[in-house]
C-alpha cells in the first residue's frame, strides 16, 4: 500500500519563517504501489574519464589548483569535471542559500556552518571525479525524468569506504523546500566514509510525498545495485537532520512499500538530528536522537518524549541532547555536540547483525 501525506504544519517556527515551507505530513494509506519502470545504468571508469577528458569547458585557476574558500560557487557548478550533475551540489533553489564564495555560503535555518569543510568536500569532488570515479548516481531512468521533469534534481552522491563495507544513507534537511546538502548530509557521509562505511547522501525533491519516495527509490537502487556498487546493504542505517529525519523516520517506519517500491528490508537503526516528529507507531527501527535545548523549530522536549515512548515498545533507542546549541548544527564541529557522530555509529553498530 501507498502511503500519502496530506498537509498540517511543520514545525510552527519553520513555517512563521517561510511561506514557501510544505507542511508536516500525516500519513494515510491509499492505493496500491506501482514498480518502477525501468532501471538506471552504470557507467565504466573509463567511459567517465573519457568524458572528462573531451570536456571543452575552460578551467579557472582555483579549478586546476584546488579550490579555495574564495572560489565561486558558480565556478562550481558549472565545472566540467562534474558534467550535469554540478548544479545538485548547492541547493536547486537558489533563494535558500546566500553568498557568492564557499566561505560565504550561508544556508536558510542552518548554524555552524564550516567554511573550511565546505571546502573540503568540493575538493573531494572534484578529485574523485578527476580520477574517473563516479561519485553521482541517478535513481529514476530517463524515460522517468523526462515524464516528470522535477526527478532530474535528484540522485545520489557517492563517499566511497571500504569496500563490501556496511551502508549509510545521508538525507539533509531544508523544511521541504529545499535541500540543505552541503551541510547536512555532504559531511556526515565524508566523515562516515572516512571510517570506512559507504555513505551516499540523497538530493531528493523538496515536498515531503515525493522526498519519501525518492528515498524508497533509492533504498531500492542501493538494494538492486549493491554488487556493481561494491557495498553491503545488509543492516544499513538511514540518516536525517530535521526535514530529512522526519523521512528517515517514516521509511523506518512505514518501508519501501508504502512509496511505491517492492518491499526492501528496513534499516538497523535511524539517526535523527533536530526535529519535532512526535508520532510513534510501535514498529520504529533503533533510533538516535541528538538535539540542542536552543533550538527554536525543533524542541528537545518533544523528542526527548518520542524517544523514551520507543524505549518503552522495548525498542534501543537514545538521545543526546546539547545545552546551548540552536537548529541546523550539523556535525557540531567547534561546539558541545562535537563526537555526537561517533556516539551515533556505535549506536548503529550494536543494532548490526
Amino acid at each position: 500500500m501507498r502511503c500519502r501525506f496530506s498537509s498540517a504544519a511543520t514545525d510552527k517556527t519553520m513555517k512563521k519563517n517561510s511561506s514557501k515551507i510544505l507542511s508536516v505530513f500525516m500519513i494515510l494509506v491509499c492505493l496500491a504501489a506501482c514498480g518502477r519502470t525501468e532501471q538506471t545504468s552504470l557507467t565504466t571508469k573509463g567511459e567517465r574519464a573519457e568524458k572528462i577528458a573531451s570536456a571543452t569547458t575552460a578551467e579557472t585557476e582555483a579549478t586546476k589548483t584546488g579550490y579555495t574558500r574564495n572560489t565561486k560557487i558558480s565556478e562550481i557548478v558549472k565545472d566540467s569535471v562534474f558534467e550535469d550533475y554540478g548544479k545538485l551540489i548547492f541547493p536547486v533553489n537558489t533563494s535558500y542559500y546566500s553568498g557568492n564564495t564557499l566561505g560565504d555560503l550561508s544556508l536558510t535555518w542552518y548554524s555552524e556552518i564550516n567554511p573550511d569543510k565546505t571546502v573540503e568536500i568540493c575538493n573531494y569532488f572534484r578529485e574523485q571525479a578527476e580520477k574517473g570515479e563516479q561519485i553521482f548516481y541517478d535513481i529514476y531512468s530517463d524515460s522517468e525524468k523526462k515524464d516528470d521533469s522535477e526527478k532530474r534534481n535528484t540522485g545520489l552522491f557517492f563517499f566511497r569506504g571500504n569496500k563490501n563495507a556496511k551502508t549509510a544513507i545521508c538525507n539533509a534537511g531544508g523544511g521541504f523546500a529545499y535541500v540543505g546538502a552541503m551541510h547536512d548530509s555532504f559531511p556526515h557521509a565524508l566523515k562516515l566514509s572516512k571510517k570506512g562505511y559507504n555513505a551516499f547522501a540523497l538530493i531528493y525533491r523538496p515536498d515531503a510525498q515525493k522526498a519519501c519516495e525518492d528515498l524508497a527509490r533509492a533504498i531500492a537502487y542501493l538494494h538492486d545495485n549493491a554488487d556493481e556498487l561494491g557495498i553491503d546493504m545488509t543492516d544499513y542505517s538511514l540518516w536525517g537532520g530535521s526535514a530529512g529525519a522526519r523521512m528517515a523516520a517514516w521509511l523506518g517506519s512505514y518501508g519501501t512499500k508504502s512509496f511505491g517500491e517492492k518491499d526492501y528490508p528496513r534499516p538497523a537503526a535511524v539517526i535523527m538530528q533536530y526535529t519535532g516528529l512526535s508520532e510513534v507507531y510501535g514498529n520504529e527501527p533503533p533510533t538516535y536522537n541528538c538535539v540542542g535545548t536552543n533550538d527554536y523549530i525543533a524542541s528537545y522536549q518533544t523528542m526527548q518524549s518520542r524517544i523514551n515512548r520507543i524505549k518503552k515498545n522495548g525498542t534501543d533507542a537514545e538521545i543526546e541532547i546539547f545545552k546551548g546549541l540552536s537548529h541546523g548544527f550539523g556535525l557540531g564541529e567547534g561546539t558541545v555536540a562535537e563526537g555526537w557522530l561517533d556516539n551515533a555509529v556505535k549506536f548503529w553498530e550494536r543494532n548490526t547483525k
